[in-house]
């Protein structure tokens, strides 16, 4: 791929189809709320693409002047591999997950972060309510043992270090034993301080029954990918969500099964049902934060503005 220099502030989303992303719409609305003069430009490569490809990218990042930073995702990990001696400076959580979804210049240096953390635990907060664990006793089911699984528990498990109310147990499933163990590993090295369960369910049905074992006021979050990755949900039309759960999709576009499962309980369970638009808000106003060295709040009027923005230039 050839890289012309950017004749404007430029910030980048390096993805897989990046002109479908709702981004494309939404950033130059929030570039004129923010006064950033600045345009996004997508870099698309197929997914496990050549690691030449992946630091030639972030060659051209680093030495063109205009060329600001970027959003990375799909290529976290993969990108990092093939370019971290490029890096002078990545943040504790880019070290401790091996990745980045997030590129920066601070001078001379570029800089990297895995922002995932800071962006889900920022959504989580969103929906979650004070001293809600403490008060009910209910627990976290992370249905799926990803990315965004991984980087949700890094960020409970730094709360509970400073004190903060958090679950007193999260049990997180997989299709796959390998992706469990990803997570062990991590878990592991950073000695996660919370009671945590590693469940195998490779079927809708014994996901229901992991569902189901739940007790009331417990969180059930979809974080697989299934409804915008892939078809589907991880359960099945039969599950049975707990009392005055709270239920989490992590997707906000797609046919969101799961969405539907949850909603269709919502009066009978009495369940708050909430999808990934705050999440999808969260993920890239820290990074456009950090690639343009700017504050952006985190909540009130401020950020619900930048929401509202993003609602009306998509809709």
């Amino acid at each position: 791929m050839a890289y012309t220099p950017a004749a404007q502030r430029t910030m980048y989303f390096v993805g897989v189809t990046t002109g479908k992303s709702s981004i494309m719409k939404v950033f130059p609305a929030w570039a004129d709320h923010l006064g950033l003069d600045a345009v996004m430009r997508g870099i698309d490569f197929p997914p496990n693409s050549d690691p030449a490809q992946y630091r030639a990218a972030v060659s051209f990042l680093k030495n063109d002047p205009l060329s600001l930073g970027g959003l990375v995702t799909t290529h976290k990990v993969n990108l990092l591999k093939a370019s971290k001696d490029l890096f002078e400076d990545l943040d504790p959580y880019a070290q401790t997950l091996h990745e980045i979804s997030s590129i920066s210049k601070r001078g001379d240096r570029l800089v990297g972060h895995a922002k995932d953390p800071i962006s889900a635990g920022a959504a989580f907060e969103a929906i979650v309510p004070e001293d809600h664990w403490d008060a009910t006793g209910g627990e976290l089911l992370l249905l799926g043992s990803g990315g965004s699984s991984l980087a949700l528990t890094l960020y409970l498990h730094n709360k509970k270090r400073d004190g903060g109310d958090v679950p007193g147990r999260i049990v997180v499933t997989a299709r796959r034993d390998a992706s469990l163990d990803e997570m062990r590993q991590v878990h592991a090295d950073i000695g996660f301080g919370i009671e945590i369960d590693y469940r195998l369910a490779p079927t809708p049905e014994e996901a229901d029954r992991v569902v189901s074992a739940l007790p009331a006021h417990s969180m059930v979050v979809n974080a697989t990918g299934l409804g915008k990755d892939g078809p589907g949900s991880p359960t099945s039309d039969a599950v049975v969500f707990p009392n005055n759960a709270l239920v989490w999709e992590f997707n906000y576009r797609g046919d969101l099964v799961f969405l539907d499962q949850a909603n269709a309980q919502s009066k009978s369970r009495n369940l708050t049902v909430v999808d990934g638009w705050v999440y999808f808000i969260h993920g890239w106003t820290r990074v456009i934060a950090e690639v343009f060295d700017i504050d952006i709040p985190m909540s009130g009027p401020a950020f619900d503005k930048l929401s509202q923005i993003a609602k009306d230039a998509t809709s």
